[in-house]
């Protein structure tokens, strides 16, 4: 009788939870994503802090209010549970990968901090803090389709190994809706961006009717910022600002940017 194959290896990092936001006003941030749409979910009572998460039935946002953002975690972090925190860093180690920080008091949830190659801040943390929508509840953003979350990188080929060692799979570059390059894993797919773009992490979503969409926003008071992303230009676009500084890119359909662009050298 054949061997049974071998159990597949758990992600290096965990699996992903939410992409984690520091902010100081945790009301005025909930109150512009429930404008955009996103939907409050049950949150357990496991962090010191104010916490909530909403969704917009593709992404999970985690909003930390926090006094002043800590050197580890002071912009958009990928937040992964990785069960046996602490029991798991040897291993983490022995991939190359360094905690900057690390806490395992005995009556706190245990997490960790990291950096991948360009700086971005990463969050581990040993359980879940919330409840997943049931199914059928998901909110529906105004933003359009969450795509992925982009990452400025300094060095694309170290970034692409350390997150292709913690599961992700890197696709051909590509130019459309801008130049990046796309890495994809269920649930959370990535993308690169150069630093001489925008120059921090983004949130870039594919919205069908980029002018509707920011029409409605405009009812709600939320307006797009009229500063031009240097280096990271897309016809047609709209790039909002949450209160707590995340950035979200609306970005058109490919197919409607080669379109905008040829009316544009017409």
């Amino acid at each position: 009788m054949p061997a049974a194959p071998p159990p597949p290896a758990a992600p290096l990092l965990g699996r992903f939870l939410e992409l984690a936001l520091p902010t100081q006003d945790i009301a005025a941030s909930v109150q512009f994503y429930e404008r955009l749409g996103f939907r409050q979910v049950v949150t357990g009572d496991a962090w010191p802090h104010r916490y909530g998460v909403l969704s917009d039935g593709r992404i999970y946002l985690g909003l930390h209010e926090l006094a002043a953002a800590s050197p580890s975690f002071d912009s958009i972090a990928p937040s992964f549970v990785l069960p046996g925190l602490a029991r798991a860093l040897p291993a983490l180690r022995s991939a190359g990968i360094e905690p900057e920080e690390t806490h395992f008091g005995e009556e706190s949830l245990h997490h960790l901090q990291l950096r991948d190659p360009g700086g971005n801040p990463v969050r581990l943390q040993e359980a879940r803090t919330f409840s997943p929508d049931p199914a059928g509840t998901q909110a529906h953003s105004v933003c359009g389709y969450f795509m992925h979350l982009s990452l400025p990188q300094s060095d694309f080929m170290a970034a692409r190994s350390f997150w292709e060692r913690a599961g992700w799979v890197a696709l051909p570059e590509e130019d459309s809706p801008y130049p990046h390059l796309p890495l994809t894993a269920d649930p959370l797919d990535l993308a690169f961006h150069a630093h001489g773009g925008i120059a921090s992490a983004f949130l870039a979503f594919e919205c069908p009717d980029v002018p509707a969409a920011l029409e409605r926003l405009a009812a709600v008071d939320i307006a797009p910022l009229k500063r031009p992303a240097r280096g990271l230009s897309v016809p047609g676009a709209g790039l909002l600002q949450a209160p707590e500084g995340t950035l979200l890119w609306l970005l058109p359909a490919v197919q409607n940017i080669q379109r905008e662009t040829a009316m544009a050298g017409a």
